[in-house]
């Protein structure tokens, strides 16, 4: 009875923390998105985020909260979202800042995976505070999840977003999208890149659709996305609006390694350049395989700061993704309509799934009803989560 007891509260508490480390979306990365949450005797005392990049860190915005309200947190518990820190960095350590205000025990969803910050836990039962990882709310690991993959692997966390009918059609055959989803799935999703680091497109959408992939939203967007499209032979158009309004928006070209340095290209490299467009050389697949996308999105990652980035993209790019297993997570809308064309456009295509377990597994999140489409957003099962 008092472990399950345990559970519900580091369920409950952890959820909190999560909600409260979800606000900062957009405004943190490149540092984690952290929520704290600070309970005794069953109440909660105080709460905190980290807010944006390089302001107080979520526990000691928790003990703040808690003292301004005139709560003593002496011998309280706190529910946070990643281990509590033990270093310095722009802040002190969390670690010592809960060990000053002697909290009884600290409750953290994810083990923090940054060899410079970790160690916070031994610090915390070092000094007599009961520290302890808890895996009851998805939500609460859920939110550190982009962060660890970033530290880990070096890649950004990648968000495939598309709209599709019921019967999971993007366009029709020949080549209408616009629009298939409403009114305010597509506020969603400007929402959405005003969150992000980086939207990648491919050159098929730039040169079918000619887009602009800002976010258009009532307030000025929390981040500003660098707009970034895969352009294997360096085909974009000075005229596109991408190049036209790339001193506004910062613009990134991704192309073949000979393409970026090649004789060939230097006019066009120099006139892309003069627009504000930045080149970014990439190695390739192989013949007719595209841009190696693993050495994109780390370069990405390495040298223009991205932590996360949402995809826009035609059915090409989007299959070739999948296929290197490089999508983390989907934001699929889906509209009241079906086609029930065979020659529509699915949302991905070019993987060879021969057998059902050759599909990439993914997780349901969440589901949301907005105005007759529903918005759903999965999660990657990858064979080491499983």
């Amino acid at each position: 009875m008092k472990d399950d007891a345990h559970a519900n509260d580091d369920a409950r508490y952890l959820n909190l923390a999560a909600r409260c480390a979800l606000r900062a979306s957009g405004r943190a990365e490149p540092n984690p998105l952290v929520g704290c949450v600070i309970v005794k005797a069953g109440r909660v005392v105080g709460v905190g985020h980290h807010r944006q990049f390089g302001s107080a860190h979520a526990e000691v915005e928790a003990i703040a909260n808690a003292r301004s309200r005139g709560e003593d947190v002496a011998g309280a518990t706190a529910y946070v979202t990643l281990e509590p820190c033990n270093s310095w960095g722009r802040n002190p350590p969390c670690s010592d800042a809960l060990v000053a205000a002697r909290i009884r025990e600290v409750v953290f969803a994810v083990t923090d995976p940054n060899p410079m910050k970790a160690g916070g836990a031994m610090r915390l039962r070092e000094a007599g505070i009961i520290a302890r990882q808890s895996s009851a709310s998805a939500v609460a690991t859920g939110v550190s999840l982009p962060f660890v993959k970033r530290v880990t692997t070096g890649l950004p966390w990648v968000i495939a977003k598309w709209a599709q009918t019921i019967d999971g059609r993007v366009a029709t055959r020949t080549g209408e999208s616009k629009w298939i989803s409403g009114t305010w799935a597509r506020q969603r999703v400007h929402q959405l890149r005003g969150r992000v680091d980086a939207i990648l497109t491919g050159i098929g959408t730039v040169l079918a659709d000619d887009p602009m992939l800002n976010a258009r939203v009532p307030r000025p967007p929390r981040r500003v996305a660098k707009r970034v499209i895969a352009d294997t032979g360096l085909e974009i158009s000075l005229e596109t609006q991408l190049v036209r309004t790339a001193r506004e928006f910062p613009t990134l070209v991704a192309c073949e390694r000979s393409m970026a340095s090649g004789t060939y290209t230097a006019k066009k490299r120099a006139a892309l350049d003069q627009a504000g467009v930045e080149i970014i050389p990439v190695a390739d697949q192989g013949i007719g395989g595209g841009l190696n996308l693993r050495e994109l999105l780390t370069a990405l990652a390495r040298d223009h700061h991205v932590s996360t980035v949402m995809v826009e993209s035609g059915p090409g790019l989007l299959g070739s993704l999948f296929e290197y297993d490089l999508v983390d997570e989907a934001v699929v809308y889906i509209a009241p309509m079906l086609l029930a064309d065979e020659q529509a456009r699915s949302a991905a295509v070019g993987r060879v799934a021969e057998k059902l377990s050759n599909a990439r597994q993914f997780q349901l999140c969440r589901v949301k009803a907005l105005d007759g489409d529903v918005e759903i957003t999965y999660r990657r099962i990858r064979a080491s989560e499983a």
